[in-house]
Order: C-alpha cells, then sequence, then structure tokens
C-alpha cells in the first residue's frame, strides 16, 4: 500500500462525511462537494493500486532476469570448462604417441 493509495482511502472517508453532512443540513453544494471528492479518492486509490502492481511485476521480471543471468553465466563457465578439457585431452593424446 503507497501513499497514493491511503490518500485515496482517507479523500474517500472525507468525502462520503461531507456528503452526508451536506444532505443533512440540506446544502447541495457541500453534498456535491462531498460526492467529488470520494471519486477523486477512488481514482487515487486505483491510481495507488496500479502503481503497486506494477513494481511487484517490476520485482518479478528483475528476479526472472536474475535468475536466467545466473543460468547463463553458469552454461558459459560449464561450456569454457569441457572445452579445455576436451583441448588437454588431445593435447596429452598427441604428446602420448610421439
Amino acid at each position: 500500500m503507497n501513499k497514493d493509495t491511503v490518500e485515496g482511502k482517507f479523500d474517500q472517508v472525507s468525502g462520503a462525511i461531507k456528503q452526508k453532512v451536506g444532505e443533512a443540513v440540506n446544502d447541495q453544494s457541500l453534498a456535491n462537494s462531498g460526492a467529488a471528492e470520494q471519486i477523486k479518492g477512488d481514482a487515487k486509490e486505483t491510481w495507488g493500486n496500479a502503481k503497486d502492481v506494477a513494481d511487484e511485476k517490476r520485482a518479478d521480471a528483475a528476479a526472472r532476469s536474475e535468475a536466467r543471468t545466473d543460468s547463463t553465466r553458469d552454461r558459459v563457465v560449464d561450456n569454457a570448462q569441457n572445452m579445455k578439457d576436451n583441448i588437454n585431452a588431445k593435447l596429452d593424446d598427441m604428446r602420448d604417441r610421439h
């Protein structure tokens, strides 16, 4: 939960209170202002949720990328070791033939 989500929830509650007070005292301007604040809060909360999901997806992608990088590095090192072993084996064979 980030700042936008929290602020959005606060705006929703604050707006609902304004709306109810405006309706109770028959002040349409205050009631409308409260309804607008609730809508603003809904939008802010949704934006905050979207940012949270994006952050999670970014973190997941980074972790997957790191795992692929580790795997690739391991394969490169293994291939280099195998190549070295094969070359050394051939050199040993050449040495033994003379």
